[in-house]
């Protein structure tokens, strides 16, 4: 009997399952048989992220289960039960029912447990971590992915997400417990009365509400040009319902026009096909209300409102995307020429973005003498720089972290990005330009008329069918061991392999150190110093191919892209 066959015995079989999961068992194909059931999810530095259907693959009850006993067995490894855990979830589709799960699986275990009333930001709850000094966080969200999908983050005490490290001892201990095995877990109801679990409410918002203030650096900005600025907001459906528009009504916004279909949070997301701010299809119904009302600005964040998406009008008025990194390079140009204009930029100021977010970033910095950190991918590195100051006392130097899918924070309150902070930091800019005549188009264009033209593309290569992981693996295992040595024409100077943690110099054979951690990271900077980035997704079967480009003008940068865009297919063969 095939393995995965053995295990859909075990859980037809076993009586912690409903007659409804047992019959969602028995219709499935062979093919989805196989998807569900032989292997478990992989527990990584970005916790786990699955359709939320019955099987060891999947996000389900037993699974969350099974993997918060994982998270409590390395609470316990490190003697923090007293110190707790912060819990918080989303709008999806059972996000809920799995996060009072974790809480009933920790009280179990003698670990004390926070727990929000209500779906909240996911900054929030990295905000909990380190305001109520627990051990550990979770939360329960798939971000911006489609409906049929949840997910589970898992946070260390600093409120950035585990280590490599630690989430090896979780997926160590998380395996030697029966994932079926849901016996003698408390009531959650019974927990929360004997004050095993301590429920957080709305003083709990105000505290972070207050901490996001206090990143504003024009406190009039908005009210000076309040009474003929209108901007329009889109949670889609998500957590960013209630504080975004009401961090906005305290910076002095008194046009502030919500989209109505898709305020209610709403885990089937029925107005949009995937509720991704990084796509333009998210903001039909904004579009429609911005035109309604004259606004020209619009702004959406994702379902756990820790990314943020922004549209503006161009000179002819149409709306436009203003991409990740472009908002990136708006924000960090802006938070230091605003800091500066108050006496508030210091000799130690810095900011942090991930090695596939614009170069452009670097030339700003650079003009500006400020220090910029880039790391690996994935938030956390971005906080890990932010807690190496805050232990030389230099926390409060922080300017700005970003990556280029549309993820910032503004301050150092926190270790996640936060599209609640992000978006008044927007809404500041936004009007502090519109009191000088200027929209943050204009603003755009000042900052390629200033800095230079850069532009980016990032490609997501899908690999599909029951072999996908295998050929995404194969492809990159020869990617590291065959160096590239040009791409679309263009020879590389340098090949970065971060497996190796190297730089070789092709034309010299000299190794320099990348200076990160190890990753399954390709990086090469071609003799034009254009960069094409290569890593795997961490959740999905896809290669992602970053471009990073720069030119003299846009038509260059254009034919550039083009070409660099095209060559991406002579990389896949293996």
């Amino acid at each position: 009997m095939k393995s995965y066959e053995t295990e859909i015995q075990k859980w037809l079989s076993s009586d912690a399952l409903t007659a409804d999961e047992k019959a969602e068992i028995r219709g499935l194909t062979e093919d989805q048989k196989i998807m569900r059931f032989s292997s478990p999810m992989d527990f990584g530095t970005a916790g786990l992220r699955s359709t939320m259907y019955m099987g060891i693959g999947c996000m389900n009850r037993f699974t969350v289960a099974q993997t918060t006993k994982g998270i409590a067995a390395l609470i316990k490894q490190e003697h923090g039960e007293t110190r707790g855990v912060a819990i918080a979830c989303d709008s999806r589709n059972h996000s809920t029912e799995f996060s009072k799960i974790c809480a009933r699986v920790l009280a179990a275990e003698g670990i004390k447990v926070y727990i929000f009333d209500s779906l909240r930001p996911t900054p929030e709850l990295s905000f909990a971590i380190r305001e109520l000094h627990t051990m550990a966080g979770i939360n329960i969200t798939a971000s911006h992915n489609p409906k049929e999908y949840n997910g589970y983050k898992a946070y260390w005490e600093d409120g950035a997400q585990v280590s490599p490290e630690q989430a090896a001892i979780v997926s160590r201990a998380r395996a030697e417990f029966d994932v079926l095995d849901l016996s003698d877990l408390p009531d959650f109801t019974d927990l929360v009365a004997s004050g095993a679990v301590t429920v957080l409410g709305g003083e709990f918002d105000e505290k972070y509400l207050a901490a996001v203030s206090k990143t504003v650096i024009h406190k009039n900005a908005v009210r000076d040009v309040a009474d003929d600025f209108g901007v329009v907001y889109t949670p889609l459906h998500g957590a960013g319902y209630r504080l975004v528009p009401e961090i906005f009504r305290r910076m002095g916004l008194k046009n502030l026009y919500t989209v109505k279909e898709q305020m209610t949070p709403d885990g089937n997301f029925p107005t949009v096909t995937k509720p991704n701010p990084e796509f333009k299809e998210a903001f039909t119904l904004g579009i429609a209300l911005a035109d309604l009302h004259g606004s020209d600005l619009i702004i959406a964040t994702d379902p756990d409102s820790d990314r943020v998406g922004v549209m503006v009008r161009d000179h002819s008025g149409k709306f436009l995307t203003v991409t990740g990194n472009q908002m990136g390079n708006l924000l960090l140009d802006y938070i230091i020429s605003a800091k500066r204009e108050d006496g508030l930029l210091t000799k130690d100021a810095y900011c942090v973005k991930s090695l596939v977010s614009t170069d452009m970033a670097y030339k700003i910095a650079a003009c500006n003498g400020v220090k910029l950190h880039d790391v690996l991918t994935g938030f956390k590195f971005i906080g890990e720089v932010i807690k190496n100051y805050e232990k030389v006392g230099k926390a409060d130097e922080f300017l700005l972290g970003f990556e280029e899918s549309y993820g910032y924070l503004c301050g150092p309150y926190a270790r996640d990005k936060d599209a609640v902070g992000a978006s008044a930091m927007i809404l500041e800019m936004t009007a502090y330009y519109r009191k000088r005549g200027m929209t943050l188009y204009d603003a755009l264009e000042n900052l390629y008329a200033k800095y230079g033209f850069y532009t980016e593309k990032t490609l997501n290569i899908e690999m599909p069918g029951l072999d996908g992981i295998e050929k995404q693996k194969k492809i990159m295992q020869k990617l590291h061991e065959i160096p590239t040595e040009s791409y679309a024409g263009v020879p590389v100077k340098l090949f970065g392999d971060y497996t190796a943690q190297t730089f070789k110099n092709l034309q010299t054979g000299e190794l320099t150190p990348t200076g990160q951690p190890k990753a399954d990271v390709i990086y090469l900077t071609l003799e034009t110093d254009d960069k094409i980035i290569i890593r795997p997704s961490g959740t999905e079967p896809k290669i992602k191919f970053y471009i990073l480009a720069h030119g003299e003008s846009e038509a260059d940068l254009s034919s550039k892209m083009g070409k660099y865009a095209a060559a991406v297919d002579t990389l896949l063969t293996v």
